[in-house]
């Protein structure tokens, strides 16, 4: 018999998981934390179980690994990640790890033979830490995580570098821990769509496209604070005033460009009023926006677009208006190979699929520098994720772990 996941033991492992968390704000197991380090022995002894040898890499990766036939070629890689953010849910980044681990145990419940060795995941800290940094281990795995960022300090002063060692890496020797490009076969992926699209279509798997780029800009407005009641209207130099126009057109903007087969995203979330006074004239805003998509081109024409409506609002205004660019990361695509793997396992397994981006961030993002990438999304209710009300239905579990375990195989028969 071909390998077949067992629904009732992958549902029994999330609800033990999820067990491990601070009670008083559920569900939260913080990387680095001793919750973290719990949940972690679980995942241990469950990749025991599976057949998997367990190791730490030099990162602190958690890694679960099952050789195959062939030496010689490269590893499939599959998972996610087991901390959460605080009052997170029992799904986000977990639902990875147990998926690709049930696939495991399946394949060795069956007696099955792979090609390629297996290495099942759970990467360090994928959720922002309290060092000020998110995707530590799949950074670490990539290559992509300087000294500057291991000195990152969190209050006490402990540095990224000595909390790595804490969780049983060794900063010493974070090189061997680098996966080079071309040094995985295959990654994939599963985790909850984080969004309402595949539950309002009745949908059981999303077939992801790409890991959206983000940039952050921060803008200041800077106008003149006056006397509310004594400064005439057109005498005004309004620094709020200014700053909603560029608030509408930034909504504008992403609207138009979220069109024709690309997914684009836009936010303005953070807005600073000085002074900030009822009776008081604003003369200065600071605001950040942030804008998500797979499209280079997208990205670009946004602040390029949003950089020559400022112009105008100036001139009009009086306002004075800067730009500077806080962070940009580039776009991840996934790989045609994953992709089309994932869409025959929904085929093969009666699962209703759709072609989607991913507007949140992932460890997968960064596992590509190594080799093809690709996600499956699950529905989750409501879209609800990164809090307590978080749920996904066991059946979507389950189908979505038969995917992943329908796409493993496909990709050790296709890949070398």
């Amino acid at each position: 018999m071909p390998p077949r996941v067992n629904g009732e033991r992958l549902w029994q492992r999330v609800e033990a998981l999820a067990a491990i968390t601070d009670p008083a704000t559920p569900y939260t197991r913080r990387s680095f934390s001793p919750l973290h380090t719990k949940g972690r022995e679980r995942l241990r002894a469950w990749f025991a179980e599976a057949g998997l040898t367990v190791r730490l890499d030099t990162a602190a990766n958690l890694i679960g690994r099952r050789d195959g036939a062939e030496p010689r070629l490269p590893p499939l890689m599959a998972g996610s990640h087991s901390d959460t953010v605080p009052g997170g849910g029992r799904f986000d980044g977990i639902a990875g790890v147990l998926t690709a681990l049930e696939a495991a145990q399946a394949i060795k419940d069956a007696g099955h033979g792979l090609r390629h060795p297996l290495e099942i995941v759970d990467f360090l800290a994928e959720e922002p830490s309290e060092y000020g940094m998110s995707c530590v281990g799949s950074r670490l795995m990539a290559g992509r995580l300087g000294r500057d960022g291991l000195n990152l300090p969190r209050a006490d002063g402990e540095t990224l570098a000595q909390g790595i060692r804490r969780m049983g890496g060794d900063p010493d020797r974070l090189a061997e821990a680098v996966r080079a490009p071309g040094s995985i076969a295959g990654y994939v992926e599963l985790h909850i769509e984080q969004g309402p699209v595949l539950e309002e279509r009745g949908l059981g798997a999303g077939v992801v496209t790409a890991i959206v780029g983000i940039t952050r800009y921060a803008i200041t407005v800077d106008g003149r604070a006056d006397h509310a009641g004594a400064t005439p209207m057109d005498m005004r130099c309004d620094a709020l005033t200014a700053a909603s126009h560029l608030v509408l057109k930034a909504e504008e903007e992403a609207r138009a460009l979220n069109r024709d087969g690309v997914y684009f995203v836009a936010t303005i979330g953070r807005l600073t009023v000085t002074p900030n006074a009822a009776n008081v004239v604003p003369g200065r805003v600071d605001l950040v926006v942030e804008f998500r998509s797979g499209a280079n081109a997208a990205r670009e024409a946004f602040i390029a677009g949003l950089r020559r409506f400022a112009e105008g609002v100036a001139a009009a205004t009086g306002v004075k208006i800067a730009f500077e660019r806080l962070s940009d990361a580039p776009p991840a695509i996934c790989s045609d190979a994953v992709r089309g793997a994932i869409r025959d396992a929904c085929a093969a397994t009666g699962t209703g699929c759709l072609d989607m981006a991913s507007g949140a961030g992932h460890d997968a993002m960064h596992v590509a520098a190594a080799g093809p990438m690709g996600m499956i999304f699950i529905p989750c209710r409501g879209g609800r994720s990164h809090c307590p009300e978080e749920w996904v239905e066991p059946k979507d579990l389950t189908a979505g772990a038969a995917v992943l375990l329908d796409t493993l195989l496909r990709l050790d028969a296709s890949l070398d």
